[in-house]
Parts: structure tokens; C-alpha cells; sequence
């Protein structure tokens, strides 16, 4: 312990900094931050584009960011241990010695705090309820049951889903129809893409001791189920958009054309089940979501 304290002192200045922007999963982050400003430019009304909505956008996303990074430092503080199992974790700032535990669990609470109350101030209550609803649920519902059930990947997938609904309500102050199909689309694309996360890194997570689907389903059946039912849906979910008007008919057939191919790299992942498919998968899912959200912006945007 007093070599890991140590550890932690003794950086640079520069490498501290960056150990805390590693502690926030950046990557991760990024895809939250792109979710929720589609949620808020797919809720402006026609024309409503302009440097005041970038501004504001510009303090959504910044609150949301520090949200999201104190979320996942505050996962860390949780895991630490299980992470030290982990081959692919084992590195990360609190197992790895380069930062204490106690620095991040106060980091991550500042961040959620002031992330949730900026949110409240510049944009509007509704957006920072959700926020704060969303940061709670992370850190206080779904990363504790991870190591009680294999059913955290549903429950966490509620605030996983939240990001384009929190943009929405900073948007317009309000969620509507279309905030709730863009969190259904997110929901459902995020079951596929950690069932084929957990298939990959399958001995990892048995060695830190979580109840993943891959875990306890030695023969892949369930997993089979998982993949092909939600992957389903997520189809489904993704052109009701166009049968509700919120978009027009050719975001339709895109979508339904994309969804096919990630429900063909899905069958493809399940009927091997190895780590190179698993891997495919992940790299698929990984594709799906930017491109549809994507195709998206430019049905609102594009005048056809």
C-alpha cells in the first residue's frame, strides 16, 4: 500500500493530469457526448440551428462530460479490486498504483456534482434531473449489481440510454416521442455490444468474478438468444422513426439495410463464438451506432 501511495506522489505533474483524464474513460465518454448532441440538434425545431443553440449545446455537452467522467472514476473507485484481477484492467490508474483511491473517489464526486448543478444553471432543471439520475443509477444501481447478477447489462443499459434524452431536454426543455426512440435505440444497440464485449474478454471476467451472460453460459446458448432477440429489436426500435414522422422514409430503408448487416455480423459471432468473432462484433456494434445516428442528422438536416 505504501508503495502504491507512493507511486501516486511521485508523478510528474503532466502524467497526473493524465492519469485523471484516463480515470474518466475518454473513449467512452466520446460516444456519450455524440449521443446527447444528436439528442439536442434531433429536437430543434426546423431552422432553429444557429450560434446561440451551438452555445448552448457547447454547455450541455461540457456538463455532461463531467458527468460522465465522474461516473466512470467513480466505477473505477467500486471495481478497483475486481479490476487488479483483470488482464485487461489491471492497468488502469487505481490497480496500477498511479493514483489513490481516495483522490478518485473525490474526483468523481466534484466532477458529478458540479457537472449536474452547471447543467441546472446554464441550461434548464430538466436536463440536469436526468443527468443526475443518470449519474446516481451508474454509480449506485448498476455497478454494484454487476457482481450479483447477469442482469446489470439491462439495468445499466437504462442509463446508458439517457445521453440523447438529457440533449433533448436541454434542446427544447422537454422530452417528446423522439427523445424516447433515440434512448429505445441506445438501449438495445448497447445489449449486443457488451454481449459480445463479455464473450471476448470471457476469462477475464470469470477471474474478477462477474456473473456475465458469457460466464455462466458455457455453451452459448443464452448468449445465441441475447444477441439475435435484441439485435431484433434494436431494428425495430430504429425505423419507428420514420412510421412516427420524426423521419422521413429513406432514413427507413438505411436503417433497415444497416441493422440487417449488424444482425448478419451478430448470427456470424454467435454460430463460432471465439474471441476473433466476439472481437468482429464488438468492432461492428462499435460502426453501427455513429453511422445510424448519423444517417440521422442528415435526414433532418438534407432537403431532399
Amino acid at each position: 500500500m505504501t508503495e502504491t501511495v507512493e507511486l501516486s506522489r511521485s508523478q510528474p505533474a503532466t502524467a497526473r493530469w493524465l492519469t485523471f483524464v484516463e480515470l474518466t474513460k475518454p473513449r467512452i465518454g466520446s460516444l456519450v457526448l455524440v449521443a446527447t448532441g444528436v439528442g439536442f440538434y434531433l429536437a430543434l425545431p426546423g431552422g432553429a440551428w444557429n450560434v446561440e443553440a451551438a452555445m448552448t449545446l457547447a454547455h450541455a455537452l461540457f456538463a455532461t462530460a463531467l458527468v460522465a467522467g465522474g461516473a466512470n472514476a467513480l466505477n473505477q473507485v467500486l471495481e478497483a479490486n475486481l479490476d487488479a484481477r483483470m488482464n485487461r484492467t489491471a492497468n488502469r490508474p487505481i490497480p496500477s498504483g498511479r493514483i489513490r483511491s481516495t483522490e478518485a473517489l473525490w474526483f468523481g464526486v466534484l466532477c458529478g456534482l458540479v457537472g449536474c448543478v452547471y447543467m441546472a444553471l446554464f441550461i434548464n432543471s430538466l436536463a440536469a434531473v436526468l443527468l443526475a439520475l443518470t449519474f446516481i443509477s451508474y454509480v449506485l444501481v448498476y455497478t454494484p449489481l454487476k457482481t450479483r447478477t447477469s442482469m446489470c447489462v439491462v439495468i445499466g443499459a437504462v442509463p446508458g440510454a439517457l445521453p440523447p434524452v438529457i440533449g433533448w431536454a436541454a434542446g427544447v426543455g422537454s422530452i417528446s416521442m423522439g427523445a424516447w426512440l433515440l434512448f429505445g435505440i441506445v438501449f438495445f444497440w448497447q445489449l449486443p455490444h457488451f454481449a459480445a464485449i463479455a464473450w471476448q474478454y470471457r476469462d477475464d471476467y470469470i477471474r474478477g468474478g462477474y456473473p456475465m451472460i458469457s460466464t455462466i453460459d458455457p455453451d452459448g446458448h443464452r448468449t445465441r438468444v441475447h444477441i439475435v432477440t435484441h439485435t431484433v429489436g434494436l431494428i425495430a426500435m430504429s425505423i419507428f422513426p420514420t412510421f412516427f414522422g420524426i423521419a422521413g422514409p429513406w432514413y427507413g430503408v438505411v436503417a433497415m439495410l444497416l441493422g440487417t448487416a449488424f444482425l448478419v455480423s451478430g448470427i456470424v459471432f454467435v454460430g463460432r463464438r471465439t474471441t476473433e468473432s466476439a472481437r468482429a462484433h464488438v468492432l461492428a456494434s462499435i460502426l453501427y451506432l455513429p453511422i445510424l445516428l448519423s444517417i440521422m442528422i442528415v435526414d433532418k438536416t438534407v432537403i431532399w
